[in-house]
């Protein structure tokens, strides 16, 4: 199979996935059959990218050239082909999570839930793929509108609130900074293909390209940068496994996603250090961690706490990409991946906690780690790799972002590192000393053990990735060190 075939394939094989569910939606057993085939059969695919991208020969496609310097192209690098891996990897555990979820919550309208998701997943293979920003744009929009039904799923009054803020601010924010910042770099460049060490140098002066860096920070609503952040709390009326979606597979790592590529294809990291006005969106981002991170200390919601950590943890990727140091950018490609590991584990426990208990708030947890110890000690697994404590993946991308900040003396970023850290362990180890440590203060109003075991089995998975990630991190490191070449 030629790498033109396999980029055609992400994308479409979702596609037909969407459409096979919708067409067998009358037999459950036989829609998720299609759901799990699917989804198997697109991560089979997307390790096919996994020799020509390490050897160097790479995967492009040219679909079209509506206008001279401007594509529909699609081009799989270092950082792409590990996005495309993650992302059709937790789509297999996010089916088998949402299979065990939507029925043991007896949630109507099952149909549309999965086939939008596999619509969304197709949304997430464009963009990890794109060769240029306009692709990337189209493909960012696809996300944003397939996701949109998943968030007003219960179609009630909060769900439609929650989606209008969602729509709201992730159409606001595209179209009103990232589409003119795309255009502005066509203008001044010529065309918009991501190309090593840029495509602005001598093209754009410094204090313009800090305005145009400006826009695509603020464009690109998915990373929830403050104050462009409103939408992902919101969000949070949706099913748990729409949140894992939007936390850990496919929404934000969108987002920042589409930060890094533009920092390090667009500007290029020697350009960048020129930049007058640079520093202070590495500020920005500092600021959303912390304050995020006191936000979350604040909730009593446990989705909630987890949406204002997601907020944080995004900007530790923004900001090792801005800091503009190798083992910083190296960190934020690795933070992608221990984030989602991380991240979708604690979703995962908070959904297994509400069906089998119907328990939503932290002071409701007293003594559950006793009635639901495979929950809970998957639990801490997330919690500690948020923290970045080992033997979990977070240490490692935190490690490496650290080592970034020493390359170039960030005391700043030294300083929000540690912060953060803090912050996080105030906010998740009361939790998981709760769980264990504290008795109940009444029986349950019903008797329970743990949830269904679909969903068990994924946040146990999910949990064992995180902390395997500690171990066998380094084919991640290898690949995404191709983007700078810089040593090991």
């Amino acid at each position: 199979m030629s790498p033109e075939s396999i980029i055609v394939l992400l994308i479409v094989v979702p596609l037909i996935g969407a459409l096979l569910i919708a067409l067998v939606g009358r037999w459950p057993n036989l829609r998720e059959a299609v759901t799990l085939t699917t989804a198997v059969t697109l991560f089979a695919i997307a390790t096919q990218l996994i020799d020509p991208v390490v050897n160097g020969a790479g995967a492009s496609l040219t679909v079209a050239e509506p206008l001279p310097g401007l594509k529909i192209a699609f081009d799989v690098e270092p950082l792409g082909l590990v996005f495309a891996l993650l992302a059709s990897l937790l789509w297999i555990v996010t089916s088998v999570y949402a299979i065990g979820y939507m029925r043991g919550a007896n949630e109507p309208r099952q149909t549309p839930f999965f086939a939008f998701f596999a619509v969304a997943i197709s949304g997430a293979m464009g963009v990890a793929t794109a060769g240029n920003l306009l692709t990337l744009f189209i493909f960012y929009e696809v996300l944003t509108l397939s996701t949109w039904p998943l968030v007003t799923h219960k179609q009630n009054d909060a769900a439609r609130a929650g989606g209008r803020t969602y729509m709201g601010v992730l159409l606001t924010t595209s179209i009103g900074f990232l589409l003119p910042a795309i255009v502005w770099t066509w203008v001044v460049a010529g065309t918009t293909d991501f190309t090593q060490g840029g495509i602005l140098l001598g093209n754009i002066g410094p204090t313009a390209a800090a305005v145009l860096l400006t826009m695509f920070v603020l464009g690109t609503g998915k990373a929830a940068v403050m104050p462009m952040h409103r939408w992902l709390p919101a969000a949070m009326v949706a099913p748990t496994p729409v949140s894992a979606l939007l936390h850990a597979v496919a929404v934000v790592k969108a987002g920042v996603f589409t930060i890094t590529k533009v920092v390090i294809y667009i500007f290029g990291l020697d350009f960048l250090a020129a930049v007058p006005l640079e520093k202070y969106l590495m500020y920005l981002a500092g600021f959303t961690i912390v304050a995020a991170s006191i936000v979350a200390l604040k909730q009593v919601e446990i989705k909630k706490m987890l949406a204002y950590s997601t907020i944080s943890q995004l900007s530790y990727i923004v900001l090792a990409a801005l800091v503009l140091a190798p083992f910083a950018e190296i960190g934020a490609a690795v933070h992608i991946v221990a984030h989602a590991f991380g991240k979708i584990t604690l979703f995962f426990c908070a959904g297994a906690i509400y069906i089998a208990s119907s328990k939503t708030r932290i002071d409701q947890l007293r003594g559950i780690g006793w009635r639901m110890p495979w929950t809970m000690a998957a639990f801490t697994v997330g919690a500690l790799s948020m923290i970045g404590v080992p033997p979990t993946a977070g240490f490692v991308s935190k490690w490496y972002i650290i080592a970034g900040a020493f390359q170039v003396e960030s005391f700043f970023v030294l300083a929000v590192m540690g912060a953060s850290t803090a912050l996080n362990a105030a906010y998740f180890l009361p939790i998981v000393f709760r769980a264990f440590f504290r008795a109940e203060d009444s029986a349950p109003a019903r008797d329970h053990g743990e949830a269904p075991w679909p969903m068990v089995a994924a946040l146990a998975l999910t949990a064992t990735l995180t902390i395997l990630f500690f171990v066998f991190n380094g084919p991640v490191v290898d690949i995404e060190s191709r983007i700078l070449e810089v040593p090991k």
